[in-house]
């Protein structure tokens, strides 16, 4: 409320009969104010300046209320925040599962050991561990920043989603130009984990995974387990020139136990007596054959995860918005 300074009218010398006049005028002030006028006027004006617009008494006066800012929060930047929020939730406890069972793995098998910690830096393991490391704190990061509106965490998990569009993007032009090469980085790999089969749980797993789903046996071929010490043919074992009994058609003995035993000697037999026992082709075909059938769900799967990525970070960019433009104007 605005308050307008009403100052008292200080008489003029005016002759003794105007005086008279004025002493019996109520509207008029009395002549012995005159002295009293400078301190009153300073009274008021301190009073005025001390109560301020709002404060003293109201008034008649028009008032003029200040223009505020509009409020641009509106019930779509609720919805965004706590969707953003709840996603960043559920792939925070995606990740700790998959951070949880890396160091299971780990532990289990005595990784961390004195002997062992000079190789832990190829235990398959630790992708899973890196991987649910990143996406924990990537994750929490959004869902915290989202949750307390801070600009920091938000331009933080932001910066770090565009930079991984970025690498998928190249990552996919990348195998797109070498697609000629891949079938040798699978073969390459393939028997790098055949020759460390007895040796890497890990390895041991997977490799048993391929080839029991996949129905296949070696990379190319039956006869590449002769890269592995264990079922080489020149082997003073029992598994000499054999094959794990992922390789055979039926590895259950009666139907119930699992005959660990049904692969021995199986490299030794010829192409028409071995197809009876053991599966022939190589995994690397059975792997191209797979990913021909299922690539509709490959490429599904691949824009949809993308498209996520890039929904958060438009989410995330406009939530910044809103939160910068309310700390400017309100």
């Amino acid at each position: 409320m605005r308050r307008y300074l009403v100052l008292k009218r200080i008489p003029l010398p005016w002759s003794r009969r105007d005086t008279a006049q004025n002493e019996s005028s109520p509207l008029i002030p009395k002549a012995g104010a005159a002295k009293e006028d400078p301190e009153e006027i300073s009274h008021v004006t301190t009073e005025f300046h001390q109560a301020g617009p709002n404060n003293g008494k109201e008034n008649n006066s028009p008032v003029f209320a200040s223009p505020q800012p509009y409020n641009r929060c509106s019930l779509m930047d609720y919805i965004l925040k706590y969707l953003l929020f709840l996603c960043n939730l559920v792939f925070t406890v995606l990740g700790l599962v998959v951070l949880g069972l890396g160091m299971w793995g780990l532990i289990s098998k005595e990784s961390f050991a004195q002997e062992k910690i000079g190789s832990i830096g190829t235990d398959p393991m630790l992708i899973l561990v890196t991987l649910g490391f990143v996406l924990t704190m990537l994750c929490l990061s959004g869902c915290v920043g989202a949750l307390r509106e801070n600009c920091t965490l938000l331009k933080l998990f932001s910066a770090t989603v565009l930079v991984l569009i970025t690498g998928q993007v190249l990552a996919a032009i990348m195998a797109y130009s070498v697609q000629d090469q891949i079938g040798s980085y699978l073969r390459s790999g393939m028997l790098v984990a055949m020759a460390r089969y007895q040796d890497d749980l890990d390895l041991r797993f997977i490799t048993d995974e391929i080839q029991s789903n996949l129905q296949c046996c070696g990379a190319d071929n039956y006869r590449d387990w002769e890269v592995n010490i264990y079922y080489n043919c020149s082997a003073p074992g029992v598994l000499a020139c054999g094959v794990p009994a992922t390789c055979c058609v039926d590895p259950l003995e009666n139907g119930t136990v699992w005959n660990s035993q049904c692969g021995v000697g199986a490299q030794q037999l010829d192409e028409f007596t071995a197809q009876s026992v053991i599966y022939l082709g190589g995994c690397l075909g059975g792997i191209s054959r797979w990913i021909e059938q299922h690539e509709g769900l490959i490429g599904t799967v691949a824009i949809v995860v993308l498209g996520v990525q890039i929904l958060s970070l438009f989410i995330t960019t406009r939530l910044l918005e809103s939160i910068q433009w309310h700390k400017m104007y309100i």
